[in-house]
């Protein structure tokens, strides 16, 4: 019988088998790190583009912000512009309240009235002067009712004092003017 002994071919598998893994194993090694590499790449790439974007974005909003703030600025001279043409307009509307007033008073104070003074807050006008008698005050105040410009006369007060070593009564009486529209001063 012949005897052959197969320990060597048997060793020169596990050596071929064990090589064999070795290679594999590098190429596994090799291939994973060609994977990490392209993943990183991938994804600082994706970073890098995203990072873009957000620059991109900000210098956009700041943009938009300085418009936003020129909008604000132009709002604001609107609206200052606005109310001062209301102002104007009021007064181009009551320009001619003063010159009706005078008249008006002219016409409604009977004699033996001096006026002192005259004062007017928005549309409340306070008088202020001497009377001969109480009486002519009366009539002063019934005379100002009367009138198509003032309304709502009201005596604030009356008291006797000695001008020019004569006895008159000064008296304070406060009345509303009326406020004309631009159709009323049209009609006129």
């Amino acid at each position: 019988m012949i005897r052959i002994n197969l320990l060597p071919h048997r060793e020169e598998r596990r050596k071929a088998r064990r090589q064999q893994f070795y290679v594999l194993l590098g190429l596994v090694c090799v291939l994973a790190a060609v994977i990490w590499f392209l993943g990183f790449s991938l994804i600082n790439r994706e970073i890098t583009v995203q990072s873009e974007k957000n620059e991109f974005l900000k210098r956009e909003i700041a943009s938009l912000d300085k418009e936003i703030d020129e909008i604000k600025k132009i709002q604001e001279q609107t609206n200052a512009l606005l109310a001062r043409k209301r102002v104007i307009e009021a007064l181009q509307a009551n320009r001619t309240e003063i010159v009706h007033l005078f008249n008006e008073l002219a016409k409604q104070v009977p004699e033996g009235i001096y006026l002192r003074s005259i004062a007017q807050a928005g549309p409340k006008i306070t008088i202020s002067g001497y009377a001969q008698s109480n009486a002519r005050i009366t009539t002063l105040m019934n005379n100002l009712d009367e009138s198509p410009l003032l309304e709502q006369s009201t005596l604030i007060e009356t008291k006797a004092e000695v001008v020019n070593n004569r006895r008159l009564n000064a008296f304070s009486i406060s009345t509303v003017i009326t406020r004309q529209t631009a159709a009323q001063g049209k009609k006129k």
